[in-house]
């Protein structure tokens, strides 16, 4: 059986109007477009759908009734599809689940979502955290449209917008013996205990920035939380490099960190806007896309490097 949802709306409309006449009326098509449609679905079915009055319109006939029924049911469907289908492809309007690498997240995403949540009121976004491997992981399986992450570790499904890039600064304890320094050599901090935030990849690139200066860290804690570490380098317990610089000297505990500049020339991370190669980006997550572009370029939300705290 080929019935199309146009000939099915226009058999429902004829049966609410009870007149041919008057279906054709209301969906601005001819008398003889609604008559065939009605002869073709009956001839479909093999089962008269209306009986015809002359000069008094029609009514349904027993099989009509469940026939109009059942397609009245089926155009409620296609309707909530439609709408479905019209919120994914919307721009201005739906959900988007954007995934962030922890730290990231903590620096700047409550200062993205609330200016995008002001601009495009009509988008809601899904945040997933996690480290580098759990975004790669999202954007493959395609529970993530898009991330704000790094530059470690993408592979060819992957794609990458380079946003900005972060140089390395250590941080210590406000009372530390190097904490009024303008800045710091990595070698200086050799015989002091170090804290390694313990993430795939990320501890890789520490451990690579020790390897340029062509020193041992001495390890005596590892952490995959960020806001632990940094109590702990608060409380002097031991000094931590990060990239993200945040925006406050003050630890989730009330501690107090200094961060440092680090003289040596050490490798930057890539701070990027990543998304499935092969997926289409809906046009809300583009619109989600090009507003980070625009963040970190000069002059947005987070495009001048902040003072040193």
């Amino acid at each position: 059986m080929r019935l199309s949802l146009r000939t099915l709306n226009y058999v429902v409309t004829t049966a609410d109007t009870g007149s041919v006449t008057e279906a054709a009326r209301r969906l601005h098509v001819s008398q003889p477009s609604i008559s065939a449609a009605i002869a073709h679905m009956e001839e479909e079915i093999g089962a008269q759908i209306f009986i015809r009055h002359h000069a008094r319109g029609v009514t349904l006939t027993v099989a009509g009734r469940r026939v109009v029924n059942d397609a009245r049911l089926l155009l409620n469907h296609a309707r909530d599809f439609g709408r479905s289908i019209s919120s994914l492809s919307d721009g201005l309007s739906g959900e988007i689940t954007v995934g962030s690498f922890v730290t990231l997240a903590t620096r700047f995403m409550p200062g993205l979502l609330a200016e995008f949540a002001q601009r495009v009121p009509g988008i809601s976004i899904n945040l997933e955290e996690g480290n580098q491997q759990e975004i790669l992981d999202g954007l493959v399986s395609g529970r993530m449209e898009m991330a704000l992450s790094y530059a470690y570790a993408l592979s060819d499904e992957v794609v990458g917008e380079v946003l900005v890039e972060l140089p390395p600064y250590v941080l210590v304890s406000a009372d530390h013996p190097l904490a009024g320094r303008s800045s710091v050599r990595l070698k200086e901090l050799a015989a002091y205990p170090f804290i390694l935030l313990d993430l795939p990849h990320s501890r890789e690139y520490f451990f690579s920035l020790f390897l340029a200066c062509k020193i041992e860290p001495r390890i005596v804690y590892r952490s995959r939380s960020y806001e632990l570490i940094r109590g702990l380098v608060g409380h002097g317990h031991g000094y931590t490099i990060h990239n993200a610089v945040p925006g406050t000297t003050v630890g989730y505990d009330g501690s107090r960190i200094a961060v440092l500049p680090i003289e040596d020339k050490l490798p930057p991370v890539h701070v990027m806007s990543l998304s499935l190669r092969r997926q289409t980006m809906r046009p809300a997550a583009r619109m989600f896309s090009d507003y980070l572009r625009e963040a970190f370029a000069p002059g947005g939300l987070f495009g001048t490097p902040p003072a040193r705290p």
